[in-house]
């Protein structure tokens, strides 16, 4: 425990007060986890708090609950009276809370059992509802009544599944039966807490026996996966539905936000775009562009950031491009993907891979090592293969007397298409050079029309 969490322990329990470290710090440290945030619960009612702690260290928010933010050597702790909720009306907050002395009958309100244990140096340990035994099994398990607990608070379904997903525990039968009974309260939640939960369930080491077992939760807030379930693609290139391929594919693929969303919704698009042809084999044309679109929706609606949905969406579009691993191949897709985009594509194309049928997959990892070789070749020079990247610009052209906009911009693109297809060096002399040809060219053309 912090020296700090110690000292703020201490100067409440010498004005009379109980006052524990509570919570995720300390299911951390029984599993032996450096916790990352440290909060304190107390018998002392917040303005005892200020008192005991000192104002000039305290940033009153949150005193309506109970809660205040004490500021030591930079470093922000919440404080929180022991309490009781109220009625929950909206699956997310109590009406009401009442302050209360009983360290059990706040641990009671928590989430879940591993989530209910108490420490100080004088009293040790403090776990009533069983979250050390729970921690040793493995389980994530409901304090008290499942239903109630997700009536409360919908929110902690979600937590449910990311503490399976981050911490390799089963989610216990009980509560399990009432994540899938009360996963449509979820529609009560804000798309910014969603996105955060999900964000950390597709991130943990464990998402993938997660996703697999809970479809239907991400489908209150993405339903377009629902369709995904169990759709059989009847291709010689998988041998999974494409929600299991789906799965495999995060699991596969590095952790991350903007990665782990990619491999998330990647075939978002299939079950629009399937159809079979006369052989009976299954086809999904398309799928990669109508997925992009599909999938940025999708991240609106859970309000991700503009940045995110841009990387996702562009991932998606050129997911299934198979390039040759060839230079003219490369540059035209790097021209597309841009540099800093190209790796992340070819990690999400190994993840794609990994995921299909376990016969193809050894020469598919190989092309694309082969790939990203020549990516490496094509790029030592800095080259990015956009407009911008160009030994030239607008005012080279506008120096050699062309000054209609549209007419540079065809100039420019004509010159980039060169470079991509290795017919120019990128140098300022020679695609100088290659527009007096083409601006000769014309002016010939016009004599011989007059």
């Amino acid at each position: 425990m912090p020296e700090n969490v110690k000292l703020m322990i201490s100067k409440l329990e010498e004005r009379g007060y109980k006052a524990f470290a509570v919570g995720g710090c300390i299911r951390d440290s029984v599993m032996g986890i450096m916790p990352h945030d440290w909060d304190i619960c107390t018998s002392a009612l917040p303005e005892e708090i200020l008192s005991a702690l000192g104002k000039h260290n305290v940033i009153d928010s949150g005193l309506k609950h109970g809660t205040v933010t004490v500021k030591f050597d930079k470093e922000l702790y919440e404080i929180t009276t022991f309490r009781t909720d109220g009625k929950y009306s909206d699956n997310r907050r109590p009406e009401q809370v009442t302050f209360i002395t009983s360290l059990e009958e706040d641990l009671a309100r928590r989430d879940f059992t591993v989530n209910a244990m108490a420490y100080n140096d004088s009293e040790g340990l403090r776990d009533p509802f069983g979250g050390q035994e729970d921690i040793k099994r493995g389980l994530i398990r409901c304090v008290g009544d499942p239903d109630e607990r997700f009536n409360e608070d919908a929110l902690r379904i979600l937590r449910a599944l990311r503490f399976s997903s981050r911490l390799g525990f089963e989610i216990e039968e009980q509560t399990a039966e009432s994540i899938r009974k009360n996963a449509g309260l979820l529609k009560n939640i804000s798309a910014e807490r969603i996105a955060s939960e999900l964000t950390g369930i597709l991130d943990g080491k464990y998402c993938e026996r997660v996703l697999l077992e809970y479809p239907m939760v991400l489908s209150v807030f993405i339903p377009e996966i629902k369709p995904m379930v169990g759709l059989d693609q009847r291709n010689p290139h998988h041998i999974y539905d494409v929600w299991t391929h789906t799965v495999k594919v995060v699991g596969n693929a590095p952790q991350g936000k903007v990665m782990r969303l990619a491999a998330l919704l990647h075939d978002i698009a299939k079950p629009c775009c399937f159809t079979v042809d006369d052989r009976g084999t299954g086809h999904f044309k398309g799928h990669p562009e109508l997925g992009a679109e599909m999938a940025s929706h999708i991240l609106k609606r859970l309000h991700l950031d503009n940045d995110t949905i841009s990387k996702v969406k562009l991932l998606i579009h050129y997911h299934d491009r198979r390039p040759m691993p060839e230079p003219r191949q490369i540059r035209r897709l790097v021209s597309k993907t841009g540099v800093e985009m190209f790796i992340p594509l070819m990690e999400l194309k190994r993840a794609d891979t990994k995921g299909q049928n376990p016969e193809t997959i050894p020469g598919k990892l190989k092309k694309l090592d082969e790939i990203e070789a020549v990516f490496r070749q094509v790029t030592a020079d800095g080259s990015e293969f956009n407009i911008k990247s160009l030994a030239i610009n607008g005012g080279d052209i506008i120096a050699l007397g062309v000054n209609e906009g549209k007419e540079i911009g065809r100039l420019l693109s004509e010159m980039l298409e060169l470079v991509i297809e290795g017919n120019a060096p990128n140098e300022k002399q020679a695609l100088l050079e290659e527009i007096k040809k083409r601006l000769n060219s014309g002016d010939d053309t016009k004599q011989k029309n007059q």
